[in-house]
Order: structure tokens, then sequence, then C-alpha cells
């Protein structure tokens, strides 16, 4: 019933998790991958032996999930239907700082013995006692200050407790009674909405049924793509039923252009598919289920035997059956659940023990399930002990990370429609990708570059050109530019003022006749200076962009001008009432120099996130194009101890006193990819500090370094270029 509202509103939709293993679910259209032509199991998802109702686990387009959700209320009763409440718990470093700034220390002291706490593993999360023991500074600090002492001390006692509420991100329950009935409830003070008091496992335990209504960004992304497809070009895209075969496709994702598609992005995977090559929807997915801990140590022998056959081995031709498509490789935790059931005699409530052993990582636990597979594939299987361990050796990297075979398809079909979109339709598609990431300054700046890699320039807001958000301009549809809602300090009403009045009588002719007929309160020193240091008057200013200091100068006579002419007719004023009967007036602007480039540059930083027009860098291009990596190729694959010398701009310099007295700083550096913390130390900073100003461009040496999973720079030496 839910996913067929979606369908019928168009909303779109995916599952996770086991359910695409079920052929009624994708029969009845509850599913999107076809559970026979990718051979998933159905026992991962329902089996006699399973204790638990089966889950279904949605995921909708966000910008629309909560469309859903007043569906389910409207549909099953407001009393019957309410999100899951969580609570949120002290973990190591939170109680640590909270017991510090509780305490009366200063934010600097609990900061510091916090970033000594390591960063947990993937479901395992990290506690103080653990941390001690593998960080000898730690342990270092608590045995020698009593202030460190007294914090972690007191930190281990709040440890896990819960520290405040909020709502789970994806749960929903549905009741057959007034949810009164079964849990208590209350209301989230942050967004108002209805929740349970209970969290989701005592839900479950109450007796009712967990639904998962997860908002994906990308499927958002994927909507938008396709109605701007349908605007520019008049197609109408189903994206359920595109070919899965498309060589512009699988050509895009050889060369690594995987910016913006989703889980195919990153450095490290975008490697590994050039390499791989891709030509079948069954790469992307095992590419979804390998590119983990653990199975990615699987990702070279896949590639190996995809461009060799002969290289394809079976450890036992059984296997054959389910390994075929992988080229005889374990790659999903279905993979390592069949071989038990096949090799080792295991039941389906077995092989989910096992599956479950294998993820809690408990080695008394680990070691039981191991004597037990092991004795099965000798006495059911008729294995070699060699062979069994041979087996065993393959299964236990896929420990806790293995991939569900069902989900893997799930996420590789929306991965590959994410990566037609931008291969078919790469405007309509980076569009999308602006206008979903807006006010994320980071992607905004990374998106802007890949698009201009792919021949799409990106233009700054124009008041006569721009929508809301990110739209596709120019003659050929072949440009992106700014919306006048990504403008910093541009409110939505005065953007909906300005593009009401030009749907009404056109474009707007001059910057008189702009001031003259867009009478919004809203129009403000404050917006209309935003205005223009975001480019949106160019076309207006004497010189375009050079002009933008004309028009700041006489910001005062064109607020005035625009009181004047928007007044009504029955005040005194010299122009009121003019404006429906006639041309406005002219408005004369004394001329002023120009604004100079980098003020205009920083502007368009600040109010947009990006620089436009050019990058304080574009002068040392020289310098640019002699650096072996980019801030962007650090952050995707850290080097710890990587030499680099690097072209960079200065964005942000906090200077601080050592101990000793000595100042140091810490500064933000950027280049056209991305930014990242640096460090210079006492000794070069009182060489060099006079250099490092914010604004400023400078060729930086140092080394990348890394604590607690936090990159930045240590740098050696600095100049000015």
């Amino acid at each position: 019933d839910l996913l067929t509202f979606a369908k019928n509103a168009g909303i779109l939709t995916t599952t996770r998790g086991s359910a695409a293993g079920s052929l009624v679910s994708y029969a009845t259209g509850i599913t999107n991958v076809d559970p026979l032509a990718y051979k998933l199991p159905f026992e991962r998802f329902l089996n006699p032996e399973r204790p638990k109702a089966p889950d279904i686990d949605m995921d909708y387009a966000d910008n629309r999930r909560d469309e859903v959700i007043a569906y389910a209320k409207q549909k099953y009763g407001d009393d019957h239907v309410a999100q899951i409440g969580t609570f949120g718990t002290l973990m190591a470093r939170a109680a640590v700082r909270d017991v510090a700034r509780a305490l009366g220390h200063s934010y600097g002291t609990g900061d510091r013995i916090a970033k000594l706490i390591p960063i947990g593993q993937q479901g395992f999360p990290m506690t103080i006692e653990r941390a001690f023991k593998e960080e000898p500074e730690l342990k270092a600090l608590y045995d020698e200050d009593d202030d460190a002492k007294e914090i972690l001390d007191l930190a281990q006692r709040i440890e896990g407790c819960a520290r405040h509420t909020g709502v789970h991100a994806a749960g929903v329950v549905i009741s057959p009674t007034p949810l009164t009935e079964w849990t208590p409830l209350s209301v989230d003070p942050k967004t108002g909405k209805l929740i349970t008091q209970y969290d989701m496992h005592a839900v479950e335990d109450a007796g009712l049924l967990k639904y998962d209504f997860l908002g994906i960004k990308n499927l958002s992304i994927l909507a938008d793509a396709m109605d701007r497809v349908r605007e520019t070009k008049g197609i109408v895209i189903d994206i359920e039923n595109i070919p899965l075969d498309d060589p512009l496709t699988f050509a895009m994702l050889a060369r690594g252009e995987t910016e913006g598609t989703f889980q195919l992005n990153g450095s490290g995977m975008t490697r590994y598919l050039k390499e791989l090559r891709p030509t079948t929807i069954h790469d992307i997915n095992a590419m979804v289920a390998l590119y983990r801990p653990g199975p990615m140590e699987t990702i070279p022998q896949y590639i190996e035997r995809k461009k060799n056959p002969k290289l394809i081995r079976y450890m036992d031709e059984r296997m054959k059956d389910y390994l075929d498509a992988s080229y005889g490789l374990l790659v999903y935790q279905d993979d390592v659940l069949l071989t038990a059931i096949t090799l080792g005699g295991y039941s389906w409530l077995e092989a989910d023990t096992l599956r479950k052993a294998m993820g809690k990582k408990i080695p008394a636990e680990m070691e039981a399930q191991k004597e037990k597979l092991l004795k099965g594939f000798e006495e059911h299987g008729k294995l070699s002990k060699e062979k069994a361990a041979a087996i065993w050796k393959l299964i236990e990297p896929f420990a806790a990370y293995g991939f569900n075979k069902a989900h893997a398809a799930s996420y590789g079909k929306v991965a590959y429609q994410t990566a037609y979109m931008k291969a078919n339709h790469p405007v309509e598609y980076m569009a999308a990708l602006l206008t979903a990431d807006a006010g994320d300054t980071d992607s905004i700046a990374v998106l802007v570059a890949e698009a201009k890699r792919l021949n799409i320039p990106v233009l700054p807001p124009d008041i006569n050109e721009s929508g809301a958000e990110f739209t596709i301009a120019g003659e050929d549809k072949g440009t992106i530019r700014f919306g006048l809602v990504t403008i910093k300090n541009f409110g939505e009403g005065i953007a909906q003022a300005i593009m009401e009045e030009r749907a009404a009588r056109g474009p707007f002719a001059s910057i008189a006749d702009f001031l003259s007929r867009v009478g919004s309160r809203n129009l403000n020193k404050k917006s209309l200076e935003s205005l223009i240091k975001a480019g949106a008057l160019d076309r207006f200013a004497p010189d375009g962009a050079l002009g933008r200091g004309t028009l700041l100068a006489n910001l005062d006579r064109m607020l005035e001008f625009h009181r004047d002419m928007t007044k009504p007719a029955e005040q005194d004023s010299l122009f009121a009432g003019l404006g429906a009967f006639a041309a406005p007036p002219e408005l004369s602007l004394t001329p002023a120099p120009p604004m100079p480039l980098v003020e205009s540059l920083a502007a368009e930083r600040d109010l947009l996130g990006i620089y436009v027009s050019g990058h304080p860098l574009d002068a040392c291009e020289d310098a640019s194009a002699k650096a072996k990596y980019t801030i962007a190729d650090i952050k995707n694959e850290p080097q710890p101890g990587l030499p680099l010398i690097l072209p960079v701009l200065v964005e942000d310099v906090r200077a601080l006193l050592t101990k000793k007295g000595d100042k140091m700083a810490f500064v933000r550096f950027a280049d056209k990819t991305d930014s990242i913390e640096g460090v210079i130390f006492p000794k070069l900073f009182k060489e060099r500090g006079a250099d490092v100003v914010a604004g400023r461009c400078l060729l930086i040496k140092g080394t990348v370094s890394s604590r607690n999973g936090e990159l930045s720079l240590a740098i050696e030496n600095l100049k000015p270029i």
C-alpha cells in the first residue's frame, strides 16, 4: 500500500536488505530488481526457522519522504502512526568533553583529552578503557595530570548513559489500535513530530512492527534530473526500465568519471572501476559489495578473473551454482551462508547464527562457530582438513563487513541509474546535483569543478535568467546558472517577488526598471548588496563584473530611488504612480573605480560558496601545473608522511601561543579542489608569519599528517606566489 501510493505520486523508491530476494515483493511492486535474474536467495529474507517477522526497509526520495508518512497517518489514523524515538548515548569523546565543561575547565582542556581517544571502527564504538590500551599518550596523560585523571575517571562513569532524545532516521510504527495502548508517546521538541518514548527495540518487544522509511538524497536527485530532462528535451525517462547495457554509461565508469554518482564515487572506488572496466550490472553490484574493509582484498582478483576467464577456479565444484556470476570468488554475505549450507550441512537458522557471531566478532563465539563449520565441511561436505581450513580462511575476512546480495542488487541498480543519467544527460544531472547540495560549500565547489571538466559552464546568478535554485540556461540548454536562493543573505521571499514580477511583465530592462518594479520590502540594503556582489546585476553594471564597484558606490542612491518608485501613489513622492503609466525615469550612477579582483572573488566565495568568475590561484597556473597532487587527492587517498609542494590559497589563520610563549598557527589552506588544515610551527611562523594572511596565495612545502583519522599538513616552508 505504501509503495503503491509512492509510485502513483511519482516518488522514487528502492528497498534495502534481503527483501529484494522475495519474488512476491517484486511481483507486487515493493522491490525493483528481479530476484531470478540476480539469483537472490529467498531464504535470506524469510525461512521457516526465522524467529522474527520479515522486515522490508523502504527508501524514498528524501525531499518527499514526509508525504509517505502523512499518507500513512491519513490512511491508518493519526493516533496509529508515529516515528520512533531514540536515545543518544554518551560516547567516549563526548563524555570527556561534557565532564570537562561541567567541571569548569576551558574548552581546550576537554578537546585535547578527547582528541587522544581513537575513533571506533565500524559497528564497534571506542571506549575509554579500550583507548587506554590503544593510545599510550592518553594513558601517560592520565597518570601524570591530575585534571586529566579526574575528567577521565568521571567520564568513564557516565560513558554509555543516555544523553538526549531524538528521532530515528527511518523508523515508523503503525499500530492496529491506538498507539497509546502499546507505547508511551511524546512530542519531539525540535520538529514537533509525534514520537514513541520507547526505542526501536522496546517498540518491537511491545509487539509492534517497525517500518523503515529512509530518505535517500540520490533518489531525489534522480527524480529532479528526470524532470529537467522532460522540461529541456521533452524526453520522459522511465528510470526503472532503462537499458542495463548502456555503452555510454559503462564507458564513462571505465574512464573513472564517477563524481556525483551513488556508491561509485571516491578515489579508491574510481581507481578500481578504471581497472575493472565494468560491462554488466553484476560488475557494479559486486563493486558495491566488495568496496568495504575485509572484502576489499578480493577486488584485484575479481578484476584479474574478469579480464582472464582462464584464472577462474572454484574451491569446490558445488560452489559453482552460486559463484558463477562472481568468477568463483566470495563477494556477498549470502555466498558465505550458502557455503555453510551447501558444504557444511547448516540449516538457514544455523547459517544466520553464524552470520551474527561473525558480525559481533566475539572471540569465543567465533571459535565455536569455526569448530562447528570445519566439522560440517569434513563430515557433510566430505572435504579434507586442508580444504576445509582453506575455505574457512576465505570466509573469515567477511566477518563483520559482508554485504547482503539483495541489498547490493538494489543499491547497485540505483548506482547504475545515477551513472546512466550522468552519462546520457550530464547537464540536467549536474544541475540536479548542485540543487541537492545547495548550501554545502565544499560539495558545491567539487561539483562545479566536475561540471567544468565536463565542459558545462556554471555561471553566476543573473537577475533575468536565474530561478530559485540552479537552473539550466543558454539557448542550447548547455549551461547551468546559480539560483537566487543560493545567494547567502538573500531570502526566498524577495527571490519569489523578483521571479513573479519577471513572469508577469517580462525581463528587467535596466537597473532603474528593476528597482521600480520590485516592490518587496525585503529589497533592502543587505539583499541589494548581496545581489551586486554575487554578480546578479552585472548585466546592468558598466563593464559587467568590473562595474560592481560603481553599483556598490551608488547603493544608497539606488535604495532611495527604489523607495520613491515603490511608494503607494497617495504618498507624497516625486515619482509615485509613474511606474504603471510611463517608462521609469533614468537613474544616473556616479562612476567609481572597479572592485579589486581579490575583493570581488572573496565576495563571491562568501555569498555563493565558491569563486565563480575566476579563482585567486588562476594567476598561479605554472605552479599548479607542476604540483603532483591536489588537496582532493590528499584527502581521498591519505598517505601520512607523504612529502609535497602545493600552491594554495590561505582561507583562515588561527594563531596561538605555545606553553613556552612562542607563536604558531593553524591555517585553513584551499586549492581549486578542496581545503585542508595545516600547522605552522613556531620557528617557521616567526620567519614567515607576515606572509600568512587570509586571501594570499602561497607555495607551501610540507608533509601529510594524520592523527585519530583527522588529516592535516605539517608545513616545513612557504613563500608568497
